[in-house]
């Protein structure tokens, strides 16, 4: 008897549910140094890297990554946000144009820093693409960046 009506249950979700259900994770807001915040960069995939310090060895491994292909992510007009959650005056060692967050402690609990590093690409429509906890290769960031959702429906169209 509980089967059936376990059964039941699944098949008048089932047959409530809207036919196309959309998955939304909105980036938490980001106030930067340069008096610019993450709405500023509308239209424009933003790619955050949350680390301790610029000196931190998981952020200068993926730094190093970004850089080595840095030119695919200007032609796809990437923007890219350095959170610390430690104070560290020195420059971020890179080439790569990283824009600071205003308040790095705050805006690393925000997206739920682990304490080490985490990487986030958040897409054209502000909605967060991919959340990692792990250095990765600058092939996937640009799979995120390419695959969104937005870019996913405007395909659906043609």
């Amino acid at each position: 008897m509980k089967k059936l009506s376990l059964a039941a249950l699944l098949l008048a979700a089932a047959m409530a549910a809207p036919g196309h259900a959309e998955v939304v994770r909105p980036a938490p807001a980001i106030a930067c140094v340069a008096g610019k915040s993450l709405q500023s960069f509308k239209g424009q995939p933003v790619i955050v890297l949350v680390a301790p310090s610029a000196r931190s060895g998981a952020f200068r491994k993926q730094a190093r990554r970004i850089q080595a292909v840095y030119q695919q992510f200007a032609a796809r007009n990437a923007v890219f946000i350095a959170v610390f959650t430690e104070p560290d005056e020195r420059p971020v060692p890179s080439n790569v144009p990283f824009i600071l967050a205003a308040d790095g402690p705050k805006t690393a609990a925000d997206y739920g820093f682990n304490g080490k590093f985490n990487l986030y690409v958040i897409g054209r429509d502000r909605n967060l693409d991919l959340a990692t906890a792990k250095v990765v290769p600058a092939s996937r960031l640009m799979d995120a960046i390419y695959n969104n959702a937005e870019q996913q429906a405007s395909e659906r169209k043609m």
